[in-house]
């Protein structure tokens, strides 16, 4: 008679599940998820839960305080302060989602192709790398701008990935160095199996992990650089709302002291998403870390 299995044991789990099974569990990483899912709702349905254009001016208008009317009070122009914030959010985070798409197809691919096939690709690639690692990196950002004569939201999103993509490409090129001698990959090579199939099908799969990770966290940092470059008068120009212009047009003395509904939600809501952002990647990676499987 067949001994019944013993109570309490994972049977038959892959390797995502136990990762999913490890994510849910971290309370943190649950928490980011339920804040991202609330600030991209608000921002997508902006208009379920504002009448108001976030570009309308009304110079008869301007500097009032929060009230029925405008909750959070208008600026300079008379333009509704919380109407910019919920369509500002909508900016920062496509800027933030784009940029790690894009940043994570660019380095991927390079990346991969410098570790699986090395000598001269993994050279040229890593020397490329260095040089844009090499740079400052807020630095580098200003003067392709500058180079460019102007800023707008896709010229800005090209910017940021230019500049990003070698940290994703020496994450996968490492990964890729140590997949490649794995047997499952020498017996892929030795029965004939292009290179093609073999990275795309056999080899990223198992690199999508550190992938993943790095790009939650990536999507956190444009953010915050995207708000900073805003902030300085570098990001998407206005009249367009993001949370770092909006800190940008209220960087003064008479706003900082004795209109702080201009200044503190913009902050806030930048603060807060990232912050879920940040808790997601945490918890994805210790999700996919193999070690915990033993927990």
């Amino acid at each position: 008679m067949q001994q019944p299995e013993p109570k309490g044991k994972p049977r038959g789990k892959s390797p995502l599940q136990l990762a999913l099974r490890r994510f849910f569990k971290n309370k943190m990483a649950i928490a980011g998820v339920i804040i991202l899912a609330v600030v991209s709702f608000i921002s997508i349905f902006a208009p379920l839960f504002i009448s108001h254009d976030p570009l309308a001016t009304d110079l008869y208008n301007t500097n009032a305080e929060p009230g029925g009317e405008h909750w959070l009070g208008t600026d300079d122009t008379g333009r509704d302060v919380f109407a910019r914030l919920l369509y500002g959010g909508r900016i920062s985070l496509i800027i933030g989602l784009v940029t790690m798409l894009g940043t994570v197809l660019i380095g991927a691919v390079l990346g991969a192709l410098a570790g699986y096939y090395g000598r001269w690709i993994d050279a040229l690639v890593m020397r490329l790398t260095d040089l844009v690692l090499a740079l400052p990196f807020l630095l580098l950002i200003l003067f392709v701008i500058a180079v460019l004569a102007e800023t707008s939201l896709w010229i800005l999103i090209i910017t940021l990935v230019l500049v990003v993509w070698p940290q994703t490409a020496r994450i996968v090129r490492a990964e890729f160095l140590s997949l490649r001698e794995q047997e499952y990959v020498l017996s892929a090579q030795a029965i004939g199996c292009r290179d093609s199939r073999i990275i795309f099908r056999h080899m990223i799969p198992n690199a999508v992990a550190p992938i993943i990770v790095n790009a939650t966290l990536l999507m956190g940092l444009m953010i915050t650089v995207e708000s900073s470059l805003s902030f300085l008068g570098f990001g998407v120009p206005e009249p367009t709302p993001t949370w770092g212009n909006m800190l940008n047009a209220a960087r003064n003395v008479r706003i900082l002291s004795s209109e702080p509904w201009r200044w503190i939600p913009p902050g806030f809501m930048i603060v807060i998403t990232v912050l879920a952002i940040n808790f997601i990647g945490d918890g994805l990676r210790d999700a996919f870390d193999t070690k915990s499987t033993r927990r």
